[in-house]
Protein backbone atom coordinates (compact mmCIF):
# COMPACT_ATOMS: atom_id res chain seq x y z
CA UNK A 1 0.00 0.00 0.00
CA UNK A 2 2.94 2.37 0.67
CA UNK A 3 4.11 1.91 -2.89
CA UNK A 4 0.67 2.75 -4.29
CA UNK A 5 -0.03 5.79 -2.08
CA UNK A 6 3.44 7.34 -1.86
CA UNK A 7 4.20 6.61 -5.49
CA UNK A 8 1.42 8.80 -6.85
CA UNK A 9 2.92 11.60 -8.91
CA UNK A 10 1.42 14.44 -6.81
CA UNK A 11 2.61 12.86 -3.55
CA UNK A 12 6.13 12.18 -4.78
CA UNK A 13 6.39 15.65 -6.35
CA UNK A 14 5.77 17.29 -2.96
CA UNK A 15 8.48 15.38 -1.11
CA UNK A 16 12.23 15.31 -1.28
CA UNK A 17 12.92 11.59 -0.98
CA UNK A 18 9.97 9.80 -2.55
CA UNK A 19 10.72 8.84 -6.16
CA UNK A 20 8.29 8.65 -9.04
CA UNK A 21 7.77 6.13 -10.34
CA UNK A 22 8.08 4.31 -7.03
CA UNK A 23 10.32 1.26 -7.53
CA UNK A 24 8.81 -2.17 -6.93
CA UNK A 25 10.04 -3.54 -3.60
CA UNK A 26 11.23 -0.16 -2.31
CA UNK A 27 8.42 0.06 0.27
CA UNK A 28 9.48 -3.23 1.86
CA UNK A 29 13.12 -2.14 1.88
CA UNK A 30 12.22 1.22 3.50
CA UNK A 31 9.96 -0.36 6.10
CA UNK A 32 12.76 -2.83 6.89
CA UNK A 33 15.08 0.04 7.88
CA UNK A 34 12.69 1.73 10.33
CA UNK A 35 13.18 -0.49 13.37
CA UNK A 36 16.97 -0.18 13.30
CA UNK A 37 16.74 3.60 12.82
CA UNK A 38 14.39 3.84 15.81
CA UNK A 39 16.67 1.67 17.95
CA UNK A 40 19.63 3.87 16.95
CA UNK A 41 17.68 6.92 18.09
CA UNK A 42 17.81 8.68 14.73
CA UNK A 43 14.24 8.30 13.46
CA UNK A 44 10.74 7.81 14.81
CA UNK A 45 8.41 6.95 11.91
CA UNK A 46 4.67 6.34 12.18
CA UNK A 47 1.93 5.07 9.90
CA UNK A 48 -1.08 7.34 9.51
CA UNK A 49 -4.11 5.07 9.41
CA UNK A 50 -7.88 5.27 9.28
CA UNK A 51 -9.06 4.99 12.87
CA UNK A 52 -11.84 2.47 12.24
CA UNK A 53 -10.13 0.22 9.70
CA UNK A 54 -6.37 0.68 10.26
CA UNK A 55 -6.02 1.24 6.51
CA UNK A 56 -2.89 3.19 5.59
CA UNK A 57 -3.37 6.84 4.65
CA UNK A 58 0.22 8.13 4.88
CA UNK A 59 3.29 8.31 7.08
CA UNK A 60 4.89 10.86 9.38
CA UNK A 61 8.16 10.87 11.24
CA UNK A 62 10.79 12.74 13.16
CA UNK A 63 14.40 12.70 12.01
CA UNK A 64 16.24 13.06 15.32
CA UNK A 65 19.32 15.03 16.30
CA UNK A 66 20.23 13.85 19.77
CA UNK A 67 23.20 16.21 20.05
CA UNK A 68 20.87 19.20 19.74
CA UNK A 69 17.69 17.71 21.29
CA UNK A 70 15.94 18.47 18.03
CA UNK A 71 13.78 16.75 15.46
CA UNK A 72 12.68 17.42 11.91
CA UNK A 73 9.11 16.55 11.01
CA UNK A 74 8.39 15.03 7.64
CA UNK A 75 5.31 13.37 6.18
CA UNK A 76 3.30 12.31 3.18
CA UNK A 77 -0.41 11.66 2.77
CA UNK A 78 -1.99 9.64 -0.06
CA UNK A 79 -3.59 11.91 -2.67
CA UNK A 80 -7.12 10.58 -2.06
CA UNK A 81 -6.86 11.62 1.60
CA UNK A 82 -5.72 15.23 1.21
CA UNK A 83 -7.78 18.00 2.83
CA UNK A 84 -9.28 15.74 5.49
CA UNK A 85 -7.22 16.99 8.44
CA UNK A 86 -5.13 13.82 8.68
CA UNK A 87 -1.77 15.58 8.46
CA UNK A 88 -2.73 18.15 11.10
CA UNK A 89 -4.06 15.51 13.50
CA UNK A 90 -1.02 13.28 13.04
CA UNK A 91 1.40 16.21 13.34
CA UNK A 92 -0.10 17.25 16.67
CA UNK A 93 0.37 13.71 17.97
CA UNK A 94 3.95 13.52 16.69
CA UNK A 95 4.78 16.92 18.27
CA UNK A 96 3.41 15.68 21.58
CA UNK A 97 5.53 12.52 21.26
CA UNK A 98 8.62 14.53 20.33
CA UNK A 99 8.31 16.98 23.19
CA UNK A 100 6.94 14.73 25.94
CA UNK A 101 8.45 11.31 25.23
CA UNK A 102 11.64 12.21 23.38
CA UNK A 103 12.27 15.46 25.29
CA UNK A 104 13.10 17.47 22.18
CA UNK A 105 13.65 21.21 22.58
CA UNK A 106 12.97 22.14 18.94
CA UNK A 107 11.05 20.51 16.13
CA UNK A 108 11.40 21.94 12.66
CA UNK A 109 9.94 21.20 9.24
CA UNK A 110 10.24 22.48 5.72
CA UNK A 111 8.21 22.25 2.55
CA UNK A 112 8.65 23.19 -1.08
CA UNK A 113 7.53 26.77 -1.63
CA UNK A 114 5.09 25.63 -4.31
CA UNK A 115 3.25 23.46 -1.75
CA UNK A 116 1.48 25.99 0.50
CA UNK A 117 -0.92 23.32 1.85
CA UNK A 118 1.96 21.85 3.84
CA UNK A 119 2.68 25.30 5.22
CA UNK A 120 -0.90 25.57 6.43
CA UNK A 121 -0.53 22.25 8.29
CA UNK A 122 2.60 23.53 10.01
CA UNK A 123 0.91 26.80 10.94
CA UNK A 124 -2.11 24.95 12.38
CA UNK A 125 0.13 22.97 14.74
CA UNK A 126 1.71 26.16 16.06
CA UNK A 127 4.95 26.26 14.11
CA UNK A 128 6.51 29.62 13.31
CA UNK A 129 7.58 30.46 9.78
CA UNK A 130 11.31 31.15 9.99
CA UNK A 131 11.99 32.02 6.38
CA UNK A 132 12.57 30.90 2.83
CA UNK A 133 15.77 29.34 1.60
CA UNK A 134 16.12 29.99 -2.10
CA UNK A 135 17.06 27.14 -4.42
CA UNK A 136 18.01 24.98 -1.43
CA UNK A 137 16.88 21.67 -2.90
CA UNK A 138 17.39 20.11 -6.30
CA UNK A 139 14.68 17.64 -7.24
CA UNK A 140 13.79 16.32 -10.66
CA UNK A 141 16.49 18.50 -12.20
CA UNK A 142 15.01 21.71 -10.79
CA UNK A 143 16.21 23.93 -7.96
CA UNK A 144 13.45 24.57 -5.44
CA UNK A 145 12.90 27.10 -2.69
CA UNK A 146 11.91 25.75 0.69
CA UNK A 147 9.93 27.34 3.51
CA UNK A 148 11.27 26.72 7.02
CA UNK A 149 9.11 26.31 10.12
CA UNK A 150 9.84 25.37 13.74
CA UNK A 151 8.35 25.20 17.18
CA UNK A 152 10.14 25.21 20.53
CA UNK A 153 9.06 23.12 23.48
CA UNK A 154 8.41 26.28 25.51
CA UNK A 155 6.09 27.59 22.78
CA UNK A 156 4.28 24.28 22.40
CA UNK A 157 3.59 23.83 26.10
CA UNK A 158 2.36 27.36 26.74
Amino acid sequence: MVEKLAGEFDVAAGTLYIPHPYPTGEAERWIGTLSAAFEAGILAQFAITELDTDELRGSMGLQLSNEHDAGELGYWIGRDFWNQGLATEAARAVLRYGFEELQRNRISAHHFAENPASGRVLQKIGMTHEGRVRQAIKKDGRYRDIELYAILKEDWSS
